[in-house]
């Protein structure tokens, strides 16, 4: 026996709320057909089918509910021994399978189609499968996590994020992936992912959609790096400044230890705030962050005293207002309202000494030629 049938369909969950992909039958190269029990029916117990390469078309191909394919799968030594004893019998679990005709399957496969309440289950099945992608978009509205535009520290950092949402919101179908992802792309980013839509098309795989993100947007030098570590407080709040020190950091590299990453933070703050903090104190960075809160005010108060002596007033006394016996006032000589009126008389007594120089000069000169 060189390949086997098996026969894959789309059910609901226990709950009613998600799908997975059961393995109901086998057929044989002579048209025998072997039922699988419904308690083993989840793809997930047969391992040795999910490896194989015509599993995963499979799992492209089967996207609603009660779908179903019959495909052909070779045999390997870990499927015979899976589904086949020594004496050529098919079991599964150790158990011998149930076996059937193709005629009695498709008959009780008609009944079935043909019975009302299966026909109600559909419409109704249907009916929520349309109500659930209607409420993608208010799902949405619910997940933790800022949009990527392109200029995002770590797109590593954010897809791990996006995934996890994704999980914590049971969205595990690669269609509803793709679907919601781009809910959270701004600017150029809906650009690139028209074109994926073009080249791959909403029936793809996830990991196709991820590894072509990832390659696109992932920092392949070290500015965002040697931003995050060179970042340092320069004025506002303390507090503000630790906490997206804090940021930075955590999307360059998640794994940082908490002592580190005290440490970078406390480098960037000025020597006269962190002279003030105990290091042995501060085991946990919300420890540092409570200690930058209560020395806020050594911030604001140089701030304030800065700005009163920028605006300290003048107390020196006007030259222009003495001479001139105007009495003592107290403003800067340029905007004395005196100046014009001393720089003219300056201009007369100067043009009356060089006057009266050029007469002295021309009496001289007279008498000699006498």
């Amino acid at each position: 026996m060189e390949k086997l049938k098996f026969t894959f369909e789309v059910k609901p969950s226990t709950d009613g709320k998600s799908n997975y992909i059961a393995v109901t039958s086998i057929t044989t190269q002579d048209d025998k057909v072997f039922l699988i029990p419904e308690e083993y029916q989840a793809v997930s117990l047969h391992k040795h089918i999910q490896t194989s390469k015509t599993f995963t078309t499979v799992k492209n191909t089967l996207k609603k509910r009660y779908q179903s394919r019959g495909v052909w799968i070779k045999m390997t030594e870990g499927i015979l021994q899976t589904y086949m004893d020594e004496d050529d019998n098919m079991i599964f679990q150790d158990q011998l399978l149930e076996e059937t005709t193709q005629e009695q399957l498709a008959i009780a496969s008609k009944k079935c189609s043909e019975d009302p309440i299966v026909k109600i289950l559909e419409k109704l099945v249907e009916g929520q499968q349309n109500r659930e992608k209607q409420s993608i978009k208010k799902l949405a509205d619910r997940f933790v996590i800022e949009k990527f535009d392109g200029k995002n520290s770590s797109a590593y950092q954010w897809m791990s994020v996006f995934e996890k949402e994704c999980e914590r919101f049971n969205i595990t179908q690669d269609e509803e992936k793709i679907e919601i992802f781009r809910l959270f792309l701004e600017k150029s980013c809906n650009d690139w992912y028209s074109s994926m839509m073009i080249k791959l098309g909403l029936q793809s795989e996830w990991s196709e959609w991820k590894s072509s993100f990832l390659q696109t947007y992932a920092s392949k030098g070290w500015t965002t790096s040697k931003y995050a570590l060179s970042f340092k407080y320069q004025s506002g709040s303390l507090l503000e400044y630790a906490v997206k020190k804090e940021k930075l950091l955590l999307e360059v590299r998640k794994t940082i230890d908490e002592g580190t990453l005290i440490d970078i933070i406390a480098a960037g703050l000025p020597d006269f705030i962190t002279d003030r903090i105990n290091k042995e104190e501060i085991e946990h960075t919300k420890h540092l962050f409570n200690a930058l809160g209560r020395l806020e005010h050594l911030v604001t108060r140089k701030k304030f005293i800065k700005k009163r002596e920028d605006t300290k007033p003048i107390k020196e006394k006007c030259g222009i207002c003495e001479k001139l016996k105007k009495g003592i006032r107290y403003h800067s000589e340029d905007s004395c309202w005196f100046k014009t009126k001393m720089n003219t008389e300056k201009d007369k007594k100067q043009i009356k000494l060089i006057n009266n120089s050029e007469l002295e000069c021309e009496l001289q000169c007279e008498d000699q030629k006498n």
